[in-house]
């Protein structure tokens, strides 16, 4: 049975940048599209919880241009940058260019995102953010990315949110490792709001669901021709199945077996359509004793109709044929299928 997986991608993601060039002290600020772009291509490095990975990727949302890192070299108080705006909030880059001492970032460069403009959310507000910050390596054409992996809660009491270390100067500062190229240097940020689910897809397996028994019988066998036959649709749980079979065979059971499939159909109105579980006791029924043939199948019947899982052998042509076995007569055989477990997909709150 064919089995697909998917995966998806539902990421709204924002930007903001910061270059740094020489000469004289200039600051240009450049805000670029709204869109989004994958993160395709990195090189992991995890130290004391925190994953720092080279990226190749352009941030997309917020660029700002910083002239001469020799001007600024050395001192202590941030540069804060101009608002912008990123995933529905306003937002603001604090740089510290010898570290923030009161975050441990001695020796080293501090950056954080600060969230503005926050008297027009309501009491109690709280945005949930997966924070990426970056430092851009122009020697290389690629970003040293810096995460820990923990979603930041931005709040009244807590609206700055960033790494004290996010790089040392010792490692920045040498012109051979390629972050300072003709006195300019490069910063970043990367924000997504994680919102909380308020929806869940729920899976269900029924057991012995109502309904679960579908009888057949075809008259006039010995008449049927060398194709499939199928029955009329049954509905078990949110889902119409049917029978089939070739009375001259199918697969590496023909021309001397007979087979049996079930086959899945469509879904019933307002049913969530998505890969269904189906076990089932498919029967060839002995008309004269309780000596059936059976045989239990189980598997996930994709969403597309007329998949059938079954099999090519329930009962060797010549044991069909044979009157005294009671499986043929009157020229009429009964198939069976008991749906014994089956799966119900649900949209519920979390």
């Amino acid at each position: 049975m064919d089995s697909h997986k998917r995966s998806l991608g539902f990421i709204s993601l924002a930007f903001l940048f910061i270059t740094c060039s020489s000469a004289e002290f200039l600051i240009q600020q450049i805000t670029e599209g709204k869109g989004t772009e994958n993160n395709s291509s990195y090189n992991v490095e995890a130290n004391l919880g925190e994953t720092r990975a080279f990226r190749e990727e352009r941030p997309s949302s917020k660029i700002v241009t910083i002239a001469g890192y020799s001007v600024i070299k050395g001192r202590f108080e941030p540069y804060e940058s101009s608002v912008f705006e990123a995933a529905g909030y306003r937002w603001r880059l604090v740089l510290y260019v010898i570290g923030n001492k009161n975050d441990g970032g001695a020796g080293h460069i501090s950056l954080y995102v600060r969230m503005e403009e926050t008297e027009s959310l309501p009491y109690g507000w709280e945005v949930n953010v997966d924070l990426k910050l970056f430092v851009h390596n122009p020697k290389t054409h690629k970003y040293l990315t810096v995460t820990d992996g923990t979603v930041k809660r931005y709040n009244a009491a807590k609206k700055e949110w960033g790494f004290g270390k996010l790089i040392s100067l010792s490692i920045f500062e040498n012109t051979n490792n390629g972050y300072i190229v003709q006195d300019t240097c490069s910063f970043g940020a990367e924000i997504l709001i994680v919102k909380p689910a308020e929806i869940q897809e729920k899976v269900t397996f029924i057991s012995n669901p109502p309904n679960n028994v579908f009888t057949w019988k075809i008259l006039r066998f010995s008449s049927l021709e060398d194709k499939f036959y199928y029955s009329a649709d049954f509905l078990v749980g949110d889902r119409y199945w049917r029978l089939g079979f070739n009375p001259k065979g199918d697969g590496d059971g023909r021309p001397h077996a007979l087979p049996l499939f079930l086959f899945a159909q469509g879904f019933k109105e307002n049913a969530v359509a998505t890969n269904t579980w189906g076990a089932v006791n498919l029967r060839l029924k002995n008309q004269r004793n309780s000596n059936h043939r059976q045989l239990y199948s189980a598997a996930w019947y994709p969403i597309r109709s007329d998949y059938g899982v079954g099999v090519n052998n329930i009962i060797l042509l010549s044991d069909l044929k044979d009157p005294s076995k009671g499986y043929l007569v009157n020229d009429a055989i009964i198939f069976e299928a008991e749906m014994v477990k089956v799966s119900v997909t649900n949209i519920v709150s979390v």
